[in-house]
């Protein structure tokens, strides 16, 4: 191998989780871009991977791996931005380990990034929410941890690496139910539970089987549950809530739909932008304006409060039909 490994290896296992404390969740993400970088880059030069010169990842290999992310494997601009963005971090890691690939690193850091369309927030109304919360049987193992799942998603507005991550150490149910949770960036959170929140995760914990993992939340195996495995349990119940809420076919609710329908209950209930980012666990309130473009009753006071022009009053008369018939034969 050559020592692109090295450079590699040094990145991903002590850089990133040791010296940056970087999230498991992150590192995979950066691994994840480098692999499909070097992967595309080999297959170009027909050499193996490990094969692989630091000379040969230059401006022009990255933006042909941009372009095949776009054209070939047919992501976004934003997954085009987060491969790019990986692969940025790293040459910044190798710019003060090799110096004389100073100029080349340059050249890819100045790499722009793609601008992205702003879209409205995907989220559930209350009528389709509360369909998905009663899709889960409360007769079974299996429906009563998917019900608690969804609650405390849905109440805490919790990323889904936070909720198949929330651990049992962190729940506290006196004097008042509340939950932990270690967010990105490493911020801790505490959150307050609805009392029905409350309940279906105490309704877990009682036929919660023993098991190794920490975690509250398991699988059949008794491991801790995936973000893949929950996304195939909320897919399975979106289907089953559609039969008694059809608009839910509509729309496609991921695991962060959740928690977009959090943040619009929140805002809607407060009328405070602040406090959703506090309860979201956002480090600055600019990324939490983008609820304000999608709660339409904020914009609606807006309307209400602002004075509109005046209409000029008239009433259209049509022409007599004679006098029409005769102009049309000119």
């Amino acid at each position: 191998m050559t020592s692109l490994a090295t450079h590699v290896s040094v990145f991903l296992r002590e850089r990133l989780p040791l010296e940056s404390r970087a999230s498991a969740r992150t590192t995979e993400t950066y691994a994840l871009a480098l692999r499909l970088f070097f992967e595309f880059t080999a297959q170009q030069l027909k050499v193996r991977p490990s094969s692989l010169r630091l000379e040969q990842l230059d401006a022009p290999r990255v933006q042909a791996f941009l372009e095949h992310l776009e054209n070939q494997r047919h992501n976004g601009p934003a997954t085009r931005n987060v491969r790019l963005a990986a692969i940025r971090t790293f040459m910044r890691f190798i710019e003060h380990r090799e110096p004389a690939a100073l100029e080349q690193i340059q050249r890819i850091r100045a790499i722009p990034m793609k601008r992205v369309d702003t879209r409205l927030v995907n989220h559930l109304d209350r009528e389709e929410m509360q369909a998905l919360l009663d899709a889960p049987s409360p007769h079974t193992r299996d429906g009563i941890r998917d019900r608690a799942m969804f609650y405390l998603a849905y109440s805490a507005g919790l990323r889904v690496s936070e909720l198949v991550g929330v651990r049992l150490d962190a729940l506290t149910f006196s004097p008042h139910a509340s939950v932990r949770v270690l967010g990105k960036g490493r911020r801790e959170r505490a959150l307050p539970l609805w009392r029905e929140t409350a309940t279906a995760v105490r309704a877990w914990l009682a036929q919660r089987p023993p098991g190794r993992a920490p975690e509250v939340f398991l699988n059949s195996q008794g491991a801790a549950l995936t973000r893949s495995g929950f996304e195939y349990i909320l897919d399975k119940h979106v289907k089953a809530a559609a039969k008694r809420s059809p608009s839910l076919l509509t729309k496609r609710v991921s695991p962060h739909c959740l928690r977009h329908s959090c943040a619009l209950l929140i805002l809607q209930s407060t009328r405070d932008i602040r406090k959703v980012a506090l309860w979201l666990g956002h480090a600055s309130t600019q990324t939490t304006e983008m609820y304000l473009r999608a709660d339409t009753t904020t914009l609606l006071e807006v309307m209400n409060a602002t004075p509109p022009p005046s209409l000029r009053k008239g009433h259209f008369r049509p022409p007599d039909q004679l006098i029409a018939l005769m102009t049309a034969d000119q």
